[in-house]
């Protein structure tokens, strides 16, 4: 039983890997190709808009979707259409044309619409054999995305100028990416929700009614403004490397181990939820963020870069991988698919305004600013957890709790 547990977190591990090369090589030349294709460089991260912007549109959708024909449906779907994306960036680059580029990472957010619930997936397999791992299955998934760090970096790095037109062969390598997550989507058996199937569509409450829930709230608040936070900054950042003069070489460095900022502590984050608590874990990622912010004010040679973003994806971890663990805490098995789709849609809802204003915020205001402008979503969600860790007497702090039955 562990055994098999093993292997379909093993799975979605890998998944959420090739997932997250795919938006790292897309952080990584989504704003840079803009920049070069635009005649405003205000629009320059457009590109990154319409992808994040996909993401948000297809939400709901995909959770829907995923509800009626299973996960491994829309994992396939995804891939596919990932493919489509891809090919459509790179036909954009050939002709030179923005508002192609725009559309190609809009139909790209399709797959990650469908890819941001591998970690929802994970809680699902956790559920089924060991209720008790769901907070290490989740941090485990989560921790695959650090392959992205390290893959997409060098992949932009090299492909970027392997066809005349520059980044439209980084755009064409993706296609390989989202076939080995068709082929491994195949071999996915992840368990059905028989409680939620049992009890009918009358046992799901209405989700306003489930929103007022304050672990429900907090949870999305965490996951939603420590997203954009983070998408805000890690998109100025080749961006204001390029103003600085430091060349794309070290900006691929600096997303580089950003990523993996974002991805390693997943090995752990599980694992530290379990013995302070999840909202313990949160508040340590707003205080990381904060540390960010600090560094980023304090120069703009390449080690504050550095340092800035990977302390900048630590923070996200623990503030992303805490909000989904106590949001899993919060909902019936009926109501997960609904209530994860409303959670990614916030998520991705955040980002779209994050990266779209991204660009404008640093060519108009300067590094500094941005990073200024950062500080009050943090701050409150800082305040929110700790104000429902008050609230509760830090009680939803400790290790998340079995998962069936989920309390009402």
């Amino acid at each position: 039983m562990f055994a098999n547990l093993r292997f379909q977190v093993g799975l979605l591990a890998l998944m959420q890997a090739l997932l997250l090369t795919n938006n790292v090589t897309l952080i990584a030349v989504n704003g840079l190709a803009g920049l070069q294709l635009a005649d405003n460089k205000l629009l320059a991260t457009l590109p990154v808009t319409g992808y994040v912007l996909g993401g948000a549109f297809w939400a709901m959708p995909a959770a829907s979707f995923m509800r009626r024909f299973g996960r491994r449906a829309g994992y396939t779907v995804g891939s596919i259409v990932a493919m489509a994306g891809a090919v459509l960036g790179w036909f954009a680059l050939t002709v030179g044309s923005l508002w192609l580029l725009c559309l190609a990472t809009f139909v790209c957010g399709l797959y990650n619409a469908f890819g941001a619930s591998l970690r929802f997936a994970a809680a699902d397999v956790a559920d089924a054999y060991r209720p008790d791992f769901r907070a290490r299955a989740i941090s485990l998934v989560i921790t695959g995305g650090i392959a992205g760090g390290i893959i997409g970096p060098t992949l932009s790095t090299w492909s970027r100028t392997w066809l005349p037109a520059q980044f439209a062969g980084t755009y064409l390598t993706l296609v390989a990416f989202a076939l080995a997550s068709l082929l491994l989507a195949q071999l996915l058996r992840l368990p059905v929700a028989r409680q939620a199937a049992a009890a009918g569509a009358d046992a799901a409450r209405p989700l306003a009614e489930i929103l007022r829930q304050p672990a429900c709230w907090v949870a999305i608040v965490c996951a939603a403004l420590g997203y954009g936070v983070m998408n805000l900054l890690m998109v100025a950042t080749p961006l204001a490397m390029e103003v600085c003069s430091l060349p794309y070489e070290e900006a691929a460095f600096v997303i580089s181990w950003h990523v993996v900022g974002m991805f390693a502590p997943g090995l752990f984050t599980g694992a530290l939820i379990a013995r302070f608590g999840v909202l313990q874990v949160i508040v340590a990622g707003c205080l990381l963020m904060l540390a960010c912010v600090a560094i980023a004010l304090s120069g703009v040679e390449l080690m504050h870069f550095v340092s800035a973003l990977f302390l900048l994806g630590v923070g996200w971890n623990f503030m992303y991988t805490g909000g989904t663990t106590l949001l899993t805490s919060a909902y019936r098995p009926a109501e997960k698919n609904r209530v994860q789709g409303f959670m990614d849609l916030c998520v991705f809802g955040v980002m779209v305004t994050s990266s779209a204003s991204s660009g404008a915020l640093l060519f108009v205001n300067g590094w500094s600013i941005l990073n200024l402008l950062s500080l009050p979503a943090v701050v409150f969600v800082l305040g929110s957890v700790l104000w429902l860790g008050a609230r509760k007497g830090w009680r939803l702090g400790r290790a998340a709790p079995p998962a069936a039955p989920r309390p009402a």
